[in-house]
């Protein structure tokens, strides 16, 4: 008697969504969460904030606002968006070494040297094998911040947290430390229930925190105030347009590199686990870094020194515009 194999049944919605997310956690994301491809609900406030004129020099947002409206512009025949959640949060460390005459703040996702676009990227696609070892056929797109996909409202989708009064992801457990990223794929997976509540509350310690008030009101943030917005992505612009002004700049104290205020003072940080990536751990010289060793570097130390790492992004001159501010500052409050 001849015996006929079958093929195995192809995996539901739901068990592709249960391995998903267990392959999300063995990748070591602390969040893993579906959602639905669709418009995201946050796109008319991203257009009116485009609109306000509230995210200054940063004109690649402008030029794609449209293909924002849906992922179908990232991956056509998309169909579920897999959302992951890095936490960043790292404990201090005593490197033995003493402080630099003239420190300069890091934030903290950055002060362990690595680019963590490439190591959410490479992790991820252990996510998105699994699910082509599940999903023969089925295609799939990494996305860590470089296309046009509304990150902050799909992990909200997929239930990983809500949007704080400072404008960032925060969840109970896991805090505000998190980068994002996702897979987007035609597979369809069983989507969990978007985040609906907000706890935030009355408190308004971001708000009231921030050292250049960049904060128009509760979940509005005007990038034009925002430190982070100068020393990361306008310092490494050519021209008048990459200086704040005077005022704005001496409140940037010691701001050499982003800003984490606004996460520093959130009470769902206080709590909030430390990471136990071993790429985040701070390097001796980013925590903090010396000011007056930038200024005296060469390009070609710049290259040695930082090329790969979340440093790079302002380039050259850029870091030595940051590391001249800081020096102007620290002066300035030594001199009253």
């Amino acid at each position: 008697m001849t015996t006929t194999l079958t093929p195995a049944e192809p995996p539901t919605a739901a068990r592709l969504a249960d391995e998903v997310k267990a392959a999300g956690r063995d990748a070591g994301f602390e969040l893993v969460g579906v959602a639905p491809a669709v418009t995201p609900p946050g796109y008319p406030s991203f257009l009116d904030w485009l609109d306000r004129g509230y995210a200054g020099e940063m004109g690649y947002l402008e030029r794609r606002r449209d293909a924002r409206a849906h992922p179908r512009h990232v991956l056509k025949s998309v169909r579920s968006v897999v959302m992951v959640a890095m936490n960043y949060k790292h404990a201090d460390v005593d490197h033995g070494r003493p402080t630099p005459r003239v420190p300069g703040k890091v934030a903290r996702y950055a002060r362990g040297g690595v680019d963590y676009h490439d190591l959410l990227r490479d992790r991820l696609k252990l996510v998105a094998d699994r699910l082509h070892e599940l999903a023969p056929g089925c295609k799939s797109r990494v996305v860590v911040d470089t296309a046009p996909l509304l990150e902050r409202d799909f992990a909200r989708l997929a239930g990983l947290g809500w949007f704080g009064k400072n404008t960032l992801l925060i969840n109970k457990k896991a805090g505000s430390f998190l980068l994002l990223g996702g897979l987007l794929t035609d597979a369809v997976i069983a989507a969990d229930e978007p985040h609906g509540t907000d706890h935030c509350g009355t408190c308004t310690a971001c708000l009231d925190a921030c050292p250049t008030d960049a904060f128009e009101g509760p979940h509005v943030l005007d990038a034009r105030k925002c430190i982070s917005y100068w020393n990361i992505e306008v310092s490494r612009l050519p021209g008048d347009t990459a200086d704040p002004s005077p005022e704005l700049a001496a409140k940037f104290g010691d701001h050499f590199f982003g800003c984490d205020v606004c996460q520093d003072v959130c009470p769902w940080n206080r709590r909030s686990p430390f990471t136990t990536e071993p790429a985040f751990k701070p390097r001796a010289d980013l925590d903090p870094i010396d000011c007056e060793a930038v200024l005296a570097m060469t390009e070609a130390e710049f290259a040695d020194r930082f090329r790969g790492t979340p440093l790079d992004r302002p380039g050259f001159d850029g870091l030595k515009k940051s590391a001249a501010l800081v020096n102007e500052n620290r002066s300035a409050v030594a001199s009253k």
